[in-house]
């Protein structure tokens, strides 16, 4: 499994009494394979995946496997607290062939690094498909050090890890110590240092309305080996970056994306909905950049 590219972890839309709408959903998957990402995410925390039963889970993944069809490879997360629920999902993966699994520490509970590592071989017996890792302490309360990459390092399934913690010398870490996981970027606003360091892959939330800078981004980077360019694309993101990061993440990413004409619906409690000033300040932000990196792309 080659996770080069950008990879979108889906929206999962919701209609005025708050039921997953499916055909909404339908048309964020159509929109995202003709906007040239090169992966779709399902059941991540974009996605709300916290807010949904175990059926709702198995049946988004359901419904996206049938919808790509196979043009685009489809990675499911398998999040959750027990380790038990966790297999639960990656067996179900695996038995809808999906191409890979997104695997976190479980939240909350705090696990010790080889506990981590126990959690995730689980997980990868259940299915036996290529993992991406994703390490994110801010939301599971542990990092994946280690001790865990030790524990591990026989697992021929791990290939690559969305780092999402935030801090520059892990990256480095990452990238020196292990040259044989893929590294993919999971900290939007630091997208230039994962390419400068050999990253091919950026899973963004963003993604899902703004599609095609992102992309730039990455062909810029990645692609053209212009860092110049890609310095003035990411300059250009940069604000979308920072009202992302303000809170109100998903509510942020669903309000975007029906800027770009996606039924997206409102997110599930306990998050509410974006009030009208910051929708318009969302509004703003997206016009800007989407004039400056078209300026930018058409300038070479």
């Amino acid at each position: 499994m080659n996770f080069d590219g950008i990879f979108t972890p889906a929206i999962t839309p919701l209609s005025v009494d708050g039921q997953i709408d499916y055909s909404a959903f339908d048309e964020v998957i159509e929109y995202l394979v003709e906007s040239n990402v090169n992966g779709i995410i399902v059941g991540g925390s974009t996605g709300e995946y916290y807010a949904h039963t175990a059926l709702e889970r198995l049946a988004i993944a359901e419904r996206a496997k049938a919808v790509l069809n196979g043009r685009l490879p489809l990675v499911i997360g398998t999040g959750g607290i027990r380790t038990e629920d966790c297999v639960y999902f990656a067996a179900h993966a695996k038995g809808l062939k999906a191409d890979a699994l997104l695997v976190g520490s479980p939240p909350y509970a705090l696990p010790t690094q080889k506990e981590i590592a126990a959690h995730v071989l689980a997980v990868d017996k259940a299915a036996g498909l290529p993992i991406m890792l994703y390490n994110y302490p801010a939301r599971m309360g542990v990092s994946m050090g280690d001790e865990f990459f030790d524990a591990v390092a026989q697992c021929k399934n791990i290939v690559a890890i969305k780092e999402s913690s935030g801090e520059m010398n892990r990256l480095h870490r990452l990238a020196h110590a292990h040259p044989s996981i893929q590294l993919s970027c999971g900290w939007d606003d630091q997208a230039l240092e994962f390419f400068a360091w050999g990253a091919r892959s950026w899973v963004c939330a963003g993604s899902n309305f703004v599609p095609r800078e992102h992309v730039a981004l990455y062909h810029a980077c990645v692609i053209e080996k212009d860092f110049l360019k890609g310095r003035r694309i990411m300059s250009a993101m940069l604000p979308l970056m920072d009202v992302l990061e303000r809170g109100k993440f998903v509510q942020t990413i669903k309000y975007g994306s029906e800027l770009s004409g996606l039924r997206a619906g409102n997110v599930r409690s306990p998050l509410q909905p974006l009030n009208e000033f910051e929708k318009q300040a969302l509004s703003d932000v997206i016009r800007t950049l989407k004039e400056n990196v078209s300026q930018i792309v058409g300038d070479v």
